[in-house]
């Protein structure tokens, strides 16, 4: 066996018990938002702090530099898995133990003060913990740029090789027809009813259930948890969901169970020759999105998937208020006055997150203080659309982001939408008679083009190159704003 053979292999070897790792330390943190008692947080502060320092170690140790030197890819695959090694430890070399290691503790101890905060309304008593985050993510961020702009350097944790300028193009292609679109719609004469009424907790969680079955998620790797804000966790053969319930508004489970379901199966999906290698995870969070967006929006607020669910709302509530299938695909398609970015429908969901987009870059530029954050975000909010902000829940403490130190991950859920619109166009041109299976609730040939087209490959294709190669053209807006203007053009009778 040649040096480089040899070189290849040692290098897995370590790298598979490193990535078995970074699974427990997820592990640590689903459990955190879940099951753990409260009183345990600062001790898993310690736990999250200890493990990220071992970790460190790992990533950055000598001998992965050496091998990486010998190491050659014999095939494609191979190429991928030493792409993304390279970069892990470039990165990880950038940042000092302790540095890495007071970011994991202080974002466990975060995400407990925000979720006592939201829960009090009461952003004087996030301010100081998110300081603290802001200030360990810009000394990050300088680490890793090196001299240049240190919001990009953090975008380039969640996806790689985009920009705030390129994101802000994005952004810029997308304003223009989404608020017309918004207005149209807003001011249209025709309105879908509202859903109103109790719904039963357990009610909601059992079509939840049934809901991630019907979406092809395998419980046999998987769980459904409530946590206070939805999220996916784990990948390999352990795929976490959570979501949230509010009796009032039962879309808010149901589709945020979809969603996270998306997050799952794509994580499920991957090929299990990659298990606990670089590859044996999703590519970037914009491709992640896309997979969650697609699942809940384009598939699971299609006319078609509605036409069932309306059936299997009918069956648990009763005469729940929409009074057949095409009334209820306007009610759970309704474009509505809202505060919440994951409770947002389709059309106003990218304004809120350009909204955060622009707060966050100016946070880590140093341009905007945390004690000025909830003005600057009422007053941005108010501009964007139309209404004030209630109260900080609905506002600034909404989002557990910051709280986790997950700058630069924002404009990745509207980068995901900009994907799950070409996958759209792409996966109805592959199957010409989708509508007709969904109507059935029957989702297979959908979410089997999305394994075998983006899921299954995991990261061994670039973020773009894996959406071009399903599509079979470069990804761009166009098709998402298509889309949104075909669907919301005929719910509202425009």
């Amino acid at each position: 066996m040649t040096n480089s053979a040899t070189a290849y292999q040692d290098l897995m070897a370590v790298q598979r018990q490193t990535e078995a790792l970074g699974q427990i330390a997820g592990r640590l943190g689903w459990d955190q938002e879940t099951m753990m008692p409260r009183g345990a947080s600062d001790q898993r502060a310690e736990e999250m702090s200890a493990m990220e320092g071992v970790l460190h170690a790992r990533r950055t140790d000598p001998r992965i530099g050496d091998w990486l030197d010998s190491a050659e890819g014999a095939d494609d695959v191979a190429k991928a898995q030493l792409r993304h090694i390279r970069r892990s430890f470039d990165r990880a070399s950038k940042i000092p133990s302790r540095l890495a290691q007071a970011l994991a503790h202080q974002t466990s101890v975060s995400q407990g003060i925000w979720a006592d905060a939201r829960a009090n309304n009461d952003v004087a008593a996030f301010l100081p913990a998110l300081q603290t985050v802001i200030t360990l993510k810009r000394e990050e961020a300088a680490c890793l740029a090196q001299g240049g702009d240190l919001y990009d350097a953090l975008i380039d944790d969640y996806e790689p090789g985009a920009t705030a300028a390129s994101l802000g193009t994005m952004f810029d292609g997308m304003r223009p027809r989404l608020v017309a679109l918004r207005q149209a719609v807003l001011e249209a004469a025709f309105q879908p009813a509202p859903l109103e009424g109790r719904f039963d907790q357990g009610a909601q969680l059992a079509l939840a259930r049934d809901l991630a079955t019907a979406f092809g998620y395998d419980w046999n790797r998987g769980r459904l948890d409530l946590a206070v804000h939805p999220f996916s966790s784990g990948s390999g053969n352990d795929a976490r969901i959570t979501t949230r319930v509010v009796e009032s508004d039962p879309f808010n489970c149901l589709y945020s169970t979809i969603h996270e379901v998306g997050h799952a199966c794509y994580e499920l999906g991957i090929s299990q020759d990659y298990a606990l290698t670089p590859l044996g995870q999703g590519v970037s969070m914009g491709v992640h999105e896309s997979q969650s967006r697609i699942y809940e929006n384009q598939i699971g607020r299609s006319r078609a998937f509605t036409g069932w669910m309306f059936g299997q709302m009918q069956a648990r509530f009763g005469n729940f208020g929409s009074k057949d299938a095409d009334a209820f695909f306007g009610t759970v398609n309704k474009v509505r006055q809202g505060y919440i970015r994951t409770e947002a429908d389709e059309v106003q969901y990218n304004l809120h997150v350009m909204l955060r987009f622009d707060l966050e870059r100016v946070l880590i530029l140093g341009d905007l203080q945390p004690s000025d954050l909830e003005a600057a975000w009422n007053d941005r909010f108010a501009a964007d659309f139309g209404f004030a902000v209630d109260k900080p829940s609905n506002g600034v403490l909404q989002d557990v982001h910051w709280s986790c130190g997950l700058f630069g991950y924002f404009p990745t859920y509207s980068l995901g939408n900009l994907y799950a619109g070409c996958l759209n166009q792409a996966l109805r041109a592959a199957v010409p008679d989708l509508d007709a299976q969904l109507a059935t609730g029957v989702t297979t040939a959908a979410t089997d083009w999305l394994r075998d087209n983006v899921q299954q490959h995991g990261g061994l294709y670039h973020p773009r190159e894996v959406i071009t190669k399903a599509c079979g053209f470069e990804p761009h807006e166009g098709p998402l704003l298509d889309y949104l203007e075909a669907k919301f053009s005929e719910i509202y009778k425009l």
